[in-house]
């Protein structure tokens, strides 16, 4: 790059405790491709450790003792029992917290962290057993509701719950906007003017723990040129600790850095926003992936301190420019075919660079037992996308006219997991969080074929289609190349609730695709989504009927209850715009100033909302085992009416799918087929009589005739393998089993996937 020379890229607080964002990964990758000094920062990890350690623990109670005390008073007063001799307790405990907080934070860290006296179990031992440890409300219920005597195995447990708590406390006596993820969620609503979002920019936590770790950030000099400060805002919640990024480096660095935001938030809801008051945080707004408007601005010679007179419109990028005492700001445009070019050029071969990442200052939290819920909050994840955008972009609740959904782009899949694999090698991380809008399934299969070739191999999840394209043998590659679980929308499970949204797929295709995954090992979870404009109390009803029925004959693992939230920028808004759906009212708000405008109300919305309560009750129930024969109208305290659909819905699917399943079982074989052995190593069994395998746990045994030889019928499955499965191969597998055998070792072991071309390659 010309112009830009010299990068920060800058995580704010506060996002997800247990591995980074992957959009620093990604600009940093880009920017040194190009040549630029790039250094990412994850500041949401650096707050974290600010927070939870002795020294901020003792800085926090310092800060916030007489407050706690005061609020405790009035709770007393107010015959809050609980609430005062809580807050009381953590006051009296602090001296206990302080000493306690660094074993915590290292039981759920791979490191024990600085200043921790003991290592490894006996932090576990002690945190359980002594007498002496710190309690609050979380810990202590966790205790109670054991049914035996918790034992070292209920540290990891007890040391999240302890991080938890003391979030409860922060919230209650320093800083109500404080959360472990997401920090002050609530504050970027549509009915938000930007006057209101700058008071959040002042809290106390920002002021008094996030401004030091800033402090310690260093710009480098650089002559004749400035540094660019990339600060992304994945979530509402992230938004006020970027603007405090923001103004915290322009006014101690002033015209040596040029700040500009970008990320999730900023693409959905702010790409309207004009506000000239932004100039004070921020230099630019940079929308969608980014690439193109950086490109742009590098040819543009802004950064070499250019008069802004003679600055043009930017590719996606939005500039906030002070000058005499003014502020212009310049929109951008959405065409520019060289900077759109270099964009796609990226997109496809751009692999996200970890290499600033210490994954062992991160905690893994064990906030539930249910095993795919845990994935978000467990493990260290190194994320990445297969394909920009989704391969499908037309489901009616989606944004599906934003860069980030309908913009498909598939990437290079090998250079992906090569330029991983060799990161996993220095950072000892084997997860991978893909965070596609939808994987699209050739490229989940290309990605497993690379894995299943390594004796080190990563472990994978991430989101997909619940649809036809999920058989058992697809699964079953999938599971063999590490994948260990997905998640999905079902949205409304309802057949014409499915073709209201245009979702693309029909309950049989959902079961179906469960079932298989369920089948091959891989656990599931289920997005659905509540409070439809045109959502009746039945539509709701046998929707939540249907999902338990998946929960009850084990086809998903875990799920989550949205709600529906109409934007400017969805299929159905676009729609309702052209004359359909009459039922739909928007409301748009009178007043001009609001600031972020993509989300809208709509007459009738909050009746929905009687809902939330029950849906919530009966899904951690479901979740956990429980309540699963249950009438589902039992978890609401008003009356609703009962499901319309059948008791057997999704039991007649699954029959369905094990219908085409044993048809594909029948189908034709040839060289040609793209057969691959993913079971065990064949032996001689019962005196010669039989070969057998384990395939999944599971012994299978095969009879021998008198003229077919074990050995080469072992070599011939062996030569079957991901690495090595070729047309001879196949070839010789047919002439020396013969095709309707190889016909019944399907599901057994033998996986058959569709003439995918890539996985030929």
């Amino acid at each position: 790059m010309e112009s830009i020379s010299h990068v920060l890229i800058i995580q704010p607080p506060l996002v997800q405790l247990n591995a980074p964002y992957p959009s620093g990964a990604y600009l940093s990758s880009f920017f040194r491709s190009q040549g630029a000094n790039a250094k990412w920062y994850d500041f949401s990890s650096a707050l974290f450790r600010a927070i939870f350690c002795k020294e901020g623990l003792e800085k926090l109670f310092s800060l916030s003792e007489k407050n706690a005390l005061s609020l405790a008073d009035k709770a007393e007063k107010n015959g809050d029992k609980a609430t005062s001799e809580n807050l009381r307790r953590y006051v009296s405990e602090s001296g206990a917290w302080c000493d306690w907080i660094d074993e915590i934070v290292a039981i759920l860290t791979s490191g024990n962290g600085e200043g921790t006296a003991l290592s490894g179990r006996e932090i576990c031992h002690r945190l359980v057993f002594s007498p002496h440890a710190p309690r609050a409300f979380r810990m202590q219920r966790y205790l109670d509701s054991l049914e035996k005597e918790p034992t070292t195995d209920d540290a990891r447990s007890l040391a999240s719950l302890a991080l938890a708590d003391l979030a409860d406390y922060i919230a209650i006596a320093f800083d109500k906007d404080f959360s472990l993820v997401r920090y002050a969620e609530s504050l970027a609503i549509n009915e938000t003017h930007f006057s209101q979002i700058e008071k959040a920019v002042d809290s106390p936590i920002l002021s008094n723990f996030y401004a030091p770790i800033l402090e310690n950030l260093r710009i480098p000099e650089i002559e004749g040129t400035k540094t660019l400060v990339c600060v992304s805002v994945p979530f509402p919640g992230t938004f006020s600790a970027s603007l405090f990024t923001g103004r915290f480096l322009k006014q101690k660095y002033g015209e040596k850095v040029f700040v500009v935001i970008g990320g999730g938030f900023v693409n959905t809801e702010l790409r309207g926003a004009s506000e000239e008051n932004l100039s004070r945080y921020i230099d630019a707004i940079s929308f969608d992936r980014g690439y193109g408007s950086y490109y742009a601005l590098d040819k543009s010679g802004l950064l070499k301190n250019e008069a802004p007179s003679s600055i043009k419109p930017l590719y996606k990028m939005r500039l906030f420019l002070r000058g005499a005492g003014k502020v212009r700001v310049i929109d951008c445009i959405d065409e520019d075919k060289e900077a759109q070019d270099f964009e796609q050029e990226m997109t496809q071969r751009i692999v996200p660079d970890y290499s600033d990442i210490d994954f062992s200052l991160y905690p893994r939290l064990t906030d539930d037992t249910n095993a795919m819920h845990r994935l978000w909050s467990d493990g260290a994840w190194m994320r990445a996308y297969l394909a920009h955008g989704c391969y499908w972009h037309q489901c009616a609740f989606c944004d599906v006219t934003l860069d980030y959904v309908c913009a498909y782009r598939m990437t290079n899949v090998k250079n992906l997991y090569d330029g991983l694999f060799s990161q996993s090698e220095k950072n000892g991380v084997y997860g991978i969080h893909f965070v596609d809008e939808a994987c699209p399934p050739v490229a989940l299969a290309e990605f497993a074929k690379e894995n299943a070739k390594h004796s080190k191999r990563f472990l994978s999840w991430g989101n997909v289609r619940f649809e036809k394209t999920y058989t058992r043998d697809i699964a079953d590659f999938l599971s063999a190349g590490g994948v260990a679980g997905v998640s999905g929308g079902i949205e409304i499970a309802t057949g014409d609730g499915l073709s209201d949204i245009h979702k693309g797929t029909d309950l049989d295709s959902i079961a179906g695709a469960c079932a298989a995954f369920k089948e091959a090992g891989i656990l599931v979870h289920a997005y659905m989504i509540f409070g439809y404009w045109q959502e009746t109390p039945q539509a709701l009803i046998d929707s939540m009927e249907t999902l338990r029925q998946f929960f009850a004959l084990g086809l998903i693992d875990s799920a989550f209850w949205h709600k529906f939230v109409l934007t400017r920028h969805s299929r159905v808004f676009k729609e309702w715009s052209e004359g359909k759906y009459s039922e739909l009212k928007p409301i748009f708000p009178a007043d001009s100033d609001i600031f972020a405008k993509n989300g809208l109300h709509f007459k009738g919305e909050e009746k929905s909302e009687r809902y939330e309560r029950g849906l919530n009750l009966a899904l951690d129930a479901w979740m956990h085992g429980e309540g699963l024969d249950a009438d589902v109208r039992r978890w609401f305290d008003f009356k609703m009416p009962s499901p319309s659909v059948s008791k057997t819905l999704v039991e007649d699917a699954v029959n369905r799918y094990e219908e085409r399943e044993a048809q594909n079982k029948r189908a034709h074989l040839s060289e040609e087929s793209l057969m691959f052995w993913l079971g065990g190593k064949p032996y001689s069994c019962n005196g010669g009589r039989e070969l057998g395998w384990i395939f999944m746990q599971e012994e299978y045994r095969i009879s021998l005739r008198e003229n077919q030889d074990a050995k080469k019928m072992c070599e011939s499955l062996l030569a079957l393998s991901v690495d090595s499965a070729d047309t001879e191969a196949r070839k010789k597998a047919l002439a020396v089993f013969g095709e309707k055998t190889l016909k019944h070792l399907r599901g057994k072991g033998l996986c058959v996937l569709p003439d995918w071309k890539r996985l030929k390659d």
